[in-house]
């Protein structure tokens, strides 16, 4: 399995752009939107990104399987997997957005590290402490991130109280570290 460099998803996304006939919009989140917009030096597997205007997914998804192709990729490098979580972002999510590509036809955009933080405190995953770690070391607003959640929590949207027990944790291996 081929993983993508920063280098290699903005080829991608130059190789799917020329495929395009009509203005697209992808929001990238994930390891793309941290290489890409945060430039945190990983390599990931995919790039977990939805259209958020212009195509829907399944329009989308022959033209991802022909830059596959191409560029002898897996043939889901770009899918929306991290839409399970899209719920959980605030509302205001889009004004935080930040362009790190634009083409002819494409212009793809990068979640905020505040807006990464709520996605992986959610998600959870062991790979997930690791980009926290680096979100909130690279200036993540921590205390944006846990009204969020907490305002969830109040909510009652599933899952809040495991990702506030994330985010704390996040929070305990910085103060261990400054004892």
């Amino acid at each position: 399995m081929k993983t993508l460099t920063g280098e290699m998803m903005l080829s991608a996304f130059k190789c799917l752009d020329k495929y395009l006939t009509q203005p697209v919009r992808i929001i990238v989140g994930g390891g793309g939107a941290m290489t890409l917009a945060h430039h945190f030096p990983l390599s990931t597997a995919d790039i977990d990104g939805i259209p958020a205007a212009g195509m829907s997914v399944t329009e989308l998804d022959c033209l991802i399987k022909k830059v596959a192709s191409e560029l002898s990729l897996q043939v889901d490098w770009l899918n929306p997997y991290y839409s399970t979580f899209a719920h959980v972002l605030p509302a205001d999510y889009g004004s935080r957005l930040i362009t790190v590509a634009k083409f002819s036809h494409l212009t793809v955009e990068a979640l905020s590290k505040e807006d990464l933080l709520i996605m992986k405190c959610f998600a959870g995953r062991q790979k997930d402490v690791v980009h926290a770690r680096a979100l909130v070391r690279g200036g993540a607003k921590i205390a944006f991130v846990r009204n969020h959640i907490e305002f969830l929590k109040s909510r009652r949207i599933p899952k809040a109280d495991q990702a506030l027990d994330f985010l704390s944790e996040t929070e305990a291996f910085f103060a261990e570290k400054d004892e």
